[in-house]
C-alpha cells in the first residue's frame, strides 16, 4: 500500500521533487491489478491547489502544505471469491 505525508511549511522555501511511477503505476504479476499511480500537490494556505508532476518544482510559502502519495505495489495473482 503506498502511503501519504503531508509537510507543513513555516517559512518560504523552494519545495522539488523527483519520485517514480507518477504517470505509469507500478503493474501486478500473475493476474494482479497495476497499482495506483503516485501523486503529489503543495496545498496553498488559501485553499488553492497546485498540481505537480513525478520531477517538478515550485515555491512554498509559510502555511502551506505539500502533499506526496506514494504509489503501492501491483497485485499478485487472481483475486479469490
Amino acid at each position: 500500500d503506498g502511503v501519504r505525508r503531508r509537510v507543513r511549511f513555516l517559512e518560504d522555501m523552494d519545495v522539488m521533487i523527483l519520485a517514480n511511477h507518477r504517470t505509469i503505476p507500478p503493474y501486478g504479476l500473475n493476474g494482479g491489478e497495476d497499482a495506483a499511480p503516485g501523486r503529489n500537490w503543495l496545498e496553498r494556505a488559501d485553499g488553492s491547489r497546485v498540481e505537480m508532476s513525478g520531477t517538478d518544482r515550485t515555491h512554498a510559502q509559510p502555511g502551506d502544505t505539500f502533499v506526496i502519495e506514494t504509489p503501492g505495489g501491483g497485485g499478485f495473482g487472481q483475486a479469490t471469491k
